[in-house]
């Protein structure tokens, strides 16, 4: 399914958390009313459908690739998302991820719960992800990488203090 990006920002209330689950494949199998009110697809279209249908195209890459090596390694990550609703409209979150275990401590999927993000924080991330997007047109995930890495060494910090300093 391929959706128009429109210029159109929605919001959710600040007291909402928007849930979702995944397999360890990334496939959808759980969301909560305020997951599926704000993107506009129905629970029976979102069950079951790889979670990257609300993939923004604004989104760089190397955001999902932090996150992923975060998420292989047993690790909760935290990160700023710009996501596509069913009618081409955006929203942004704040997203926590983490992994969930079976009984015998293997992955078998992902738990994210989303909150509104702080203007003061997108203040610094738009610009930053139209920079890493603009570096990954010119030379791949790489060049976003080796960007990203630098302002993090500049910073003197991993991404996930990065991303909770704001």
């Amino acid at each position: 399914m391929s959706i128009t990006p429109l210029e159109k920002e929605r919001f959710f209330p600040k007291d909402k958390l928007l849930v979702s689950k995944t397999n360890a494949k990334g496939k959808i199998t759980y969301v909560n009313k305020e997951f599926e009110k704000i993107v506009g697809f129905s629970e029976a279209e979102l069950i079951g459908a790889p979670h990257n249908i609300v993939r923004h195209p604004d989104m760089p890459k190397v955001i999902f690739k932090m996150l992923w090596s975060y998420l292989q390694d047993g690790t909760e990550v935290h990160a700023y998302v710009k996501n596509i609703c069913k009618d081409g409209s955006y929203y942004w979150v704040l997203a926590n991820v983490t992994p969930s275990y079976d009984t015998s401590d293997n992955i078998i999927g992902f738990h994210s719960a989303r909150r509104v993000p702080s203007k003061q924080a997108l203040e610094i991330i738009k610009p930053l992800y139209s920079e890493l997007l603009l570096a990954e047109k010119r030379g791949g995930i790489a060049a976003s990488e080796a960007m990203l890495q630098k302002l993090l060494d500049e910073k003197g910090v991993e991404y996930e203090e990065f991303i909770l300093s704001f």
